[in-house]
């Protein structure tokens, strides 16, 4: 599923089927609201009602450079848009441009309608920094065990530990550094919670 700007009254629609067994997600920015419909599902809400709006990264197995935006709005289900999308059962397609371009617009017209929305980015605090913490244990955890290893002249258990460490570190210390928690303003969305378009 691809968005793309529609012809007809609608500037800007972007779909994504979050899940491989549900419905796709369809959001559309129409003057100074933002409809969104799956399924037999379907809602709008104005853009100045939306009074949180969160962006984050959220790789996955399956897709490990992925994106998210979070919005919420008073008598309207938390709303979860993704810059990925399932195509098969092994397959996730990157929308990254399209997201990149909707994200973007819809900031902009939010901060057109004056729209008294919070503006967070990156993981919740309580769960980022007990998170970091953990991460900084183990990867010392696993630093001990290649230095213990090597002092024992198990070369090829060093190695392993060592290039699992060299892995843990990229793919988490990527994680931590995207997510760090932080408020922004509309017009200066932070480039590490959103793909490059």
């Amino acid at each position: 599923m691809s968005p793309d700007r529609a012809s007809t009254g609608t500037p800007f629609v972007y779909v994504c089927r979050p899940s491989l067994l549900g419905a796709p997600w369809e959001f559309s920015l129409a003057d100074d609201n933002l409809k969104w419909a799956s399924g037999r599902k379907a809602g709008q809400i104005s853009l100045r009602s939306i009074r949180r709006l969160r962006l984050s990264y959220r790789p996955t197995s399956m897709q490990s450079h992925r994106f998210m935006t979070e919005l919420w709005a008073p008598d309207a289900p938390k709303l979860k848009i993704l810059s990925s999308s399932w195509k098969s059962m092994v397959e996730q397609e990157r929308l990254d441009r399209n997201y990149a371009d909707f994200i973007g617009e819809l900031h902009r017209r939010l901060a057109a309608a004056a729209a008294p929305a919070r503006f967070e980015c990156g993981s919740h605090p309580l769960l980022y920094w007990p998170g970091l913490i953990v991460f900084v244990g183990v990867a010392l955890a696993l630093a001990w065990l290649s230095a213990r290893a090597l002092q024992a002249d198990a070369k090829a258990g060093a190695a392993f530990v060592g290039a699992f460490l060299a892995l843990f570190l990229w793919q988490g210390g990527n994680f931590f550094r995207r997510n760090r928690p932080g408020r922004y303003r509309p017009e200066a969305i932070p480039p590490a919670v959103m793909p490059r378009g």
